[in-house]
C-alpha cells in the first residue's frame, strides 16, 4: 500500500476552520453590542422612573402631607384633595385608601391603625394615594405613595412646621426641634404603559 500523498483538500479545511473562527467573533461581537445596548435601555428606563419617584417624592412631602395634615379632620377630605382648586388636580392626585385608614396612619401608632389598613412595603398594592407625572414624550408616569409605618414623635400637633431653624435658637438653652409624627413611607415610580420601567423608594419623614 502507499501512503496518499495529495494535500488538495487541506486548503479547503483550513479555509473552512477560519471561516468557522471569523463567524464565531462576530456572533460574540454582535452578541455583546445587541446586550449592551439592552443594558443601556434599561437603565435609561430606571433613571425615568427614578427621577419621577423622586419628583412625586417631592410632591407628597412638600405639598399634599402639609394639606393634608391641616385638613386630615375634614369630612370632604377626598374631595378636598381631588379638587382642581387647590393645584393638585394638575398632577391627577387620587386618594384610594378609606379617609379613616388615612387619618389613622397620619395620626396614630402603626400598632392602633384600624384593621384592614395596609402597611405592606409594596406602595402599588393598595396604595394610600397616587399621582400622574407627564413625560417629556411618551406615556406619563404614575407615583404610587403609602405610609407603611408611624411612629408618634416628641410634641403634640400644635405648631406644625415643616422647615425651620436649627435645634439653637436665641436663647442660650437648647431646645430641641418638635416632630410630632415620624412616617416611614414608601414611593414607587412606574410608567404607565410599562410596569417595569419603575423604581422603588423609601422615604423617613419628620412632621
Amino acid at each position: 500500500m502507499k501512503p496518499l500523498r495529495s494535500k488538495d483538500g487541506i486548503a479547503l479545511v483550513t479555509a473552512l476552520m477560519l471561516t468557522l473562527i471569523s463567524m464565531t467573533i462576530v456572533m460574540a461581537l454582535m452578541y455583546m453590542i445587541t446586550q449592551g445596548t439592552k443594558v443601556s435601555g434599561q437603565l435609561k428606563r430606571y433613571k425615568t422612573a427614578l427621577d419621577a419617584s423622586y419628583g412625586g417624592t417631592e410632591i407628597y412631602t412638600k405639598d399634599i402631607f402639609p394639606f393634608i395634615m391641616r385638613n386630615y379632620s375634614s369630612n370632604t377630605l377626598q374631595t378636598d384633595l381631588e379638587d382642581n382648586t387647590n393645584g393638585f388636580g394638575a398632577i391627577g392626585l387620587k386618594m384610594i385608601t378609606d379617609k379613616y385608614c388615612l387619618q389613622a396612619k397620619l395620626t396614630k401608632n402603626t400598632k392602633n391603625w384600624p384593621v384592614g389598613c395596609d402597611n405592606n412595603p409594596f406602595p402599588a398594592k393598595n396604595p394610600d394615594m397616587s399621582i400622574t407625572l407627564q413625560a417629556a414624550s411618551g406615556n406619563p408616569f404614575i407615583v404610587y405613595s403609602k405610609i407603611v409605618d408611624t411612629t408618634t414623635g416628641n410634641s403634640d400637633v400644635s405648631g406644625l412646621q415643616l422647615e425651620g431653624s436649627g435645634v439653637s435658637e436665641a436663647s442660650s438653652v437648647k431646645i430641641p426641634q418638635h416632630f410630632p409624627y415620624i412616617y416611614r413611607i414608601e414611593v414607587q415610580g412606574q410608567k404607565t404603559n410599562n410596569a417595569t420601567a419603575q423604581s422603588n423608594i423609601e422615604v423617613l419623614y419628620a412632621y
